[in-house]
């Protein structure tokens, strides 16, 4: 069954996993605001096919929603402390599973953006990470912390966070020691990777190629004999 569950520091999380064909890197795949839907764990699927053993976490416990203010309201009141323990129970999860190389990243998109980088800052396993708009509304993790490398996918027509704060996130990076590549597509809106299209922002075009990129950059920094991230 795709759903599993697993330790959380002494608590119990759950999530949605897919197993590739052989054995490969594992990725954790953070949900959107909008929770664990259907189309997140499609994400999920699809990083499968493409090589990876993929979980998605689900930090709502079961709740979703299409309605943007509630939405803003379910990310509002997470918990971080307890969103931290569950993503590193799903990297551990992913590290002793047969599936897995040995090798876990994290990717993420719009609040899921946010905590990939979060993930990886409170995950010393985690050796690159990805975030698509990256959004975070509960303050920052300690960005020296991270020992992979970063890569970003923003579009220059993004509401939520536009390219001079995008920018600025990648200089914070850098600074803070980190290997922070920040992509940027040409006229693309918030959530232009995501064919649910709720924003109406999606973009055939930016999402596959944030696709490949995002998966050739995971597959180089994740393989058995390529960087480790530590």
């Amino acid at each position: 069954m795709p759903e599993v569950e697993f330790e959380a520091n002494g608590g119990k999380g759950t999530g949605y996993l897919a197993e590739p064909d052989e054995r490969g890197p594992g990725v954790v795949v953070l949900h959107e605001w909008w929770g664990l839907d259907d189309s997140m764990k499609k994400m999920v699927d699809q990083f499968a096919k493409d090589g990876f053993l993929a979980i998605s976490p689900d930090l709502y416990h079961g709740d979703t929603t299409e309605q943007p203010d509630e939405a803003q309201q379910k990310l509002m009141a997470l918990n971080m402390d307890q969103a931290v323990k569950e993503m590193k129970g799903a990297v551990d999860l992913l590290l002793n599973h047969p599936k897995c190389n040995g090798k876990v990243g994290s990717v993420g998109f719009c609040a899921g953006g946010g905590l990939a980088v979060w993930a990886a800052a409170s995950n010393p396993d985690i050796g690159a990470a990805v975030t698509y708009y990256y959004v975070m509304p509960h303050g920052k993790p300690d960005f020296s912390k991270i020992k992979g490398p970063v890569l970003g996918h923003f579009g220059t027509e993004d509401e939520f966070i536009p390219p001079d704060d995008a920018k600025a996130l990648q200089k914070e990076l850098q600074e803070a020691g980190v290997e922070a590549a920040f992509e940027f597509y040409e006229g693309g809106g918030h959530a232009f990777a995501n064919d649910h299209n709720r924003l109406g922002t999606y973009h055939e075009g930016h999402a596959e190629k944030a696709w490949d990129k995002t998966v050739g950059f995971l597959k180089q920094h994740l393989s058995k004999n390529g960087a480790s991230g530590s």
